[in-house]
């Protein structure tokens, strides 16, 4: 098929992992023509919101990229919330596409797809990225950018959706609740990990050179977190701070990702000869982090790295958000209910003196978390 792929009420990065990225590869993968319409909006490289320029290309996957502008009749802090772009319609009729997969309804140029949709036979899919803890988080963004704009973009393709998916449970409830979208068009369709990179980096030799590389022995109990680190993630203070008070020094905590400015102080100030910080990774790099890890601990906001690592088969340590318990393969997680030093500390003690039992689940449930079975469903 000639599959598109419609990022455009979001932003859309290059060289990253989200699932915006990783569905084209695969797509492209399993033998199908694949293009992506995007938007300007990225980021720069210390994870905050930027904006690139119109233009096409072929993106790191072999595949054409058009980014498109937006249109010149808004003023640009309303027209980057509205989404309005140019040349959508003329896209679409230039490649004619056999599926279209819109990654997000919340912009207005949704109508040139359902008109689009009117005039030619075509398979659509969404999804939603959306949920009460990234979204709608004050009375104007629930009742009326998401409330009313937003639904009403949900709304006006839904006639022409074969299917509605949540990366999450929790954003498979927001389609219903908040977008009234009907039950029988959504399902779940979880984020995950890259086969081949899994398997790259869970080489034996390739994890114990790692780990020789910071510091980290045979017999320590290594304990990774990844990730953006800002005023939203305040928890891995906590974290730290417990690792560093529990009186064992086989207990390590590697951390790596952006670290916003307002919080590098406060990270800094921690670090000890169990705490260490290892900067800003790629894609490939938080694959190969990661798998050094005995527990990998996500104390606050979801991530996309929650499903990289089950799809990865290691034990996790997570704060519990509704909605979120997807990952749980039936004993792989321990959610944190509170976010206290205490409860920190017991959930370490307990995942380190049960590990073979977390480990074995991790193990036995990663393989619905790779994106070879992902992309099979997303096109199902």
């Amino acid at each position: 098929m000639k599959i598109l792929h419609v990022c455009l009420s979001c932003f859309y990065v290059d060289n990253y992992s989200y699932q915006e990225n990783i569905l084209p590869k695969y797509h492209k993968l399993m033998g199908h023509e694949v293009k992506i319409i995007a938007s300007t909006e990225t980021f720069n490289k210390l994870g905050e919101q930027a904006y690139t320029k119109s233009y096409k290309y072929i993106n790191e996957d072999g595949i054409p990229v058009v980014r498109l502008p937006y249109v010149k009749y808004m003023p640009f802090s309303i027209v980057r919330k509205l989404r309005r772009y140019q040349g959508l319609s003329r896209e679409l009729e230039i490649y004619t596409p056999d599926f279209i997969f819109i990654h997000g309804t919340e912009f207005l140029d949704i109508d040139k797809i359902r008109d689009y949709a009117q005039k030619h036979d075509v398979i659509i899919v969404t999804d939603c990225h959306t949920d009460f803890s990234n979204s709608a988080r004050n009375l104007l963004s629930r009742y009326i950018l998401h409330g009313i704009i937003y639904r009403h973009c949900a709304k006006i393709i839904e006639p022409y959706v074969k299917k509605m998916y949540g990366v999450l449970p929790a954003r498979v409830d927001y389609l219903r609740i908040v977008f009234g979208m009907p039950e029988s068009k959504t399902d779940l369709l979880v984020m995950g990990a890259e086969d081949d990179k899994v398997e790259q980096a869970s080489n034996v030799e390739k994890i114990k050179n790692n780990r020789d590389k910071y510091g980290i022995k045979e017999n320590d109990f290594l304990i990774v977190f990844g990730g953006k680190i800002n005023a939203f993630k305040r928890q891995i203070l906590m974290l730290m701070d417990v690792v560093n008070e529990i009186n064992d020094n086989n207990l390590k905590l590697i951390i790596f990702g952006s670290v916003m400015q307002e919080m590098k102080s406060d990270i800094d100030s921690r670090l000890s000869h169990k705490v260490k910080y290892i900067g800003w990774a790629n894609v490939d790099q938080s694959y190969d982090y990661f798998a050094m890890a005995d527990v990998v601990c996500f104390p606050g906001r979801h991530s996309v790295y929650w499903e990289q690592v089950a799809g990865m088969g290691i034990p996790m340590i997570v704060k519990e958000w509704a909605g979120t318990k997807h990952i749980d393969s039936g004993g792989n997680i321990y959610f944190l209910k509170e976010d206290s030093k205490k409860e920190m500390r017991t959930a370490i003690d307990e995942v380190k003196n049960n590990y073979m039992k977390y480990k074995e689940v991790a193990e036995r449930g990663k393989y619905r978390f790779l994106y070879s079975k992902i992309a099979e469903k997303s096109l199902s």
